[in-house]
């Protein structure tokens, strides 16, 4: 199993993101309710939060910069693979998709992260993680209220999957452990290439943008559109993708991708104190049903999954 002390920093971590990731949900939701695209929002949350995270970085990196110059290629493919191709997939899905069935196919990456560290790392999965992974994506089913009005088009099933291996990227890549840069430094340079990508598909017509400067409403009162721009882009953007890839090198891919499905519950939670949004019996049924399921995930772990042996991507 993971060394005792690494295993609780890792899932400490790992809790602490997927919490700061839900809030997304929240934050975003005025904005849009105010007129912003989904596009620009975004585009806007992850350059606010590369800029925000600039001078730690380079605070990070003095006199290492040879580990960027290192790793350029696997942080290109961070930005572009983990941070834009999630975002611009899971927006183009939701168009066509209801929003429980785009999020379901966008979190069925962690399927796609089991299938990897099988296949290209040898870590075979125990019957515990098997058990696990059927119960936290039964779990997700009844969390999201995927059956009621359920909206199912082929396209917007593609861009789902596109969204999953979009996540899968995040977790398969932010375990990337030769020459390692300092997780925040990865999420400073992800962000940035992940920003650029979506500003470049913005300008092109690929990501629609709108934006307003009027207030919003946000936690039952008006207030400024900063507010909601500020915590999408420093608590669920900059916080969450620094810890997150913090929990993953301590944690490896599989287990951390996991634990990340708590994403969703927080975010029913937070919606449910700053909009209102009460979640009914069957969702918190599904709640419970997902922590059993990560639950099984982590006992299911073995040896060679402890962060010594953590996923070795190749710089290509």
């Amino acid at each position: 199993m993971l060394d005792r002390r690494t295993g609780l920093t890792g899932l400490l971590l790992a809790v602490v993101s997927a919490a700061a990731f839900g809030t997304a949900g929240s934050f975003a939701t005025a904005l849009l309710d105010a007129g912003w695209s989904a596009g620009a929002a975004v585009t806007v949350r992850m350059g606010l939060a590369a800029m925000a995270l600039t001078v730690p970085a380079v605070l990070q990196l003095h006199g290492r910069w040879h580990l960027l110059r290192a790793n350029v290629r696997p942080v290109l493919a961070f930005g572009a693979l983990a941070v834009a191709l999630p975002q611009l997939a899971y927006f183009s899905a939701v168009t066509r998709l209801s929003v429980g069935v785009a999020l379901l196919l966008e979190y069925s990456g962690v399927l796609l992260v089991v299938l990897w560290t099988w296949a290209r790392l040898g870590q075979r999965p125990s019957a515990l993680t098997g058990a696990g992974v059927i119960v936290a994506l039964g779990g997700l089913v009844l969390v999201l209220d995927v059956a009621s009005g359920a909206r199912i088009d082929p396209v917007g099933v593609v861009w789902g999957l596109v969204a999953a291996v979009g996540l899968a990227s995040y977790f398969v890549l932010s375990a990337h452990a030769e020459d390692q840069l300092p997780p925040l430094v990865s999420a400073w340079a992800g962000l940035a290439v992940g920003a650029l990508v979506l500003g470049v598909a913005a300008l092109v017509g690929v990501v629609p943008w709108r934006t307003a400067t009027t207030d919003v409403d946000f936690a039952g009162r008006s207030t400024s559109w900063l507010v909601p721009v500020l915590g999408l882009s420093l608590l669920a953007a900059a916080f969450a993708y620094a810890t997150g890839i913090a929990a993953v090198r301590h944690l490896g891919s599989r287990l951390s991708s996991f634990v990340g499905l708590s994403e969703v519950l927080f975010a029913v939670l937070i919606a449910w104190l700053a909009l209102g949004q009460q979640p009914g019996p069957v969702q918190l049924l599904g709640g419970v049903v997902v922590l059993a399921g990560i639950v099984l995930v982590r006992l299911g772990e073995r040896p060679a999954d402890e962060p010594a042996t953590v996923d070795p991507v190749p710089a290509g």
